[in-house]
Parts: structure tokens; sequence; C-alpha cells
């Protein structure tokens, strides 16, 4: 595995990197087939279940995260909805897709931020260069989702993607 989060702001984007020691149709494939995403979407400790997923231009992909993780105290049970828009695919090179928080019948959540995300992926040397780049209302936005911890648990999210890549347990 390689795992280190690299992560930086640009005005109002959030800019996050990641190496992958795997092919890049493969990682391409881990955000692009509904069950594979399933299975790593989400910090340690938290499942994944997609309500709908139509990865398309113009489809939607609306699921929850519940933590499973007693350890992780009051966040135990707690059930998070979020609805993205893919807006371009450009396979294995690119998806861009709006994020949001929602609820389970897919209303957004105005008292949070919503963002505009391109994901690319790349080849660089064997590995799989993935980037995201968040773009966000303002630098308040920013700081409200790093606040919320945003950074460790896509950080951990990656760490269980990586493991599934390279064919460990996740």
């Amino acid at each position: 595995m390689n795992g280190k989060l690299v992560m930086r702001e640009e005005g109002n984007n959030l800019v996050m990197e990641w190496s992958f020691d795997a092919p890049r149709e493969a990682v391409f494939k881990a955000f692009s087939d509904s069950k594979l995403l399933e299975s790593w979407w989400g910090p340690e400790g938290w499942e994944t279940k997609n309500k709908k997923f139509e990865f398309e231009p113009g489809g939607t992909w609306h699921y929850a995260m519940t933590c499973k993780d007693k350890s992780q105290g009051e966040f135990y049970g707690m059930e998070s909805w979020g609805l993205a828009v893919y807006k371009e695919i450009d396979a294995p090179e690119k998806i861009v897709h709006t994020d949001a928080f929602s609820d389970e019948e897919g209303n957004i959540n105005e008292s949070l931020p919503q963002t505009l995300i391109t994901a690319t992926f790349s080849e660089e040397e064997g590995k799989t260069k993935y980037v995201s780049v968040t773009e966000f209302p303002s630098k308040a936005a920013i700081r409200q989702i790093i606040d919320m911890g945003a950074a460790e648990g896509f950080s951990s999210q990656l760490k269980k993607l990586d493991a599934l890549l390279s064919g460990d347990k996740v």
C-alpha cells in the first residue's frame, strides 16, 4: 500500500492526492462499479449502501454511510446521506460530479456546502495518481468540511481502497 494523503488549499479549491500501486483502469473501476464503491467508500468503521447508482452523465449516486464501529462512541449508529450528480465521465481518466449532503429521500441539506468535484486518474511510473479537486463556494466552506474531519475520513477510505486494490481484506 502507498497510502499518504497529500492535501492543499488553492483558492476555493481543496486538492487531495493519493498514489495507488494499481493500474489506472482498476482504480477507475473502483469508483465506477456500484458494488466495488460500496466496499470501500466511507471512513474506517463505516459501511456504505448505495440507494441509487447511475454512473453516466446526468446520473445520480445516492448513498448512506452508517457507523458500525462501537469504539467510535457517539458516531456509532450515525447515518450520513450523500447525493452526487455526474456531470462528465471520461473513462478511465476523469469523473466530474456535484456532491452534497442529503437526507434519505435525496433532499439536499442546504446548511452544509455543496461542491463540484473533479477526479483525475493518471498513470505515473507504473502507479495510478488520483487527484481530487473539490470546488467550494468559499474558503469558509472548506474550513467547515475540514473541521468536520474530512481529511481524516478521506484518508481512511483511500486506505481501504488501497487495501482492496492490493488484494488485502478491506
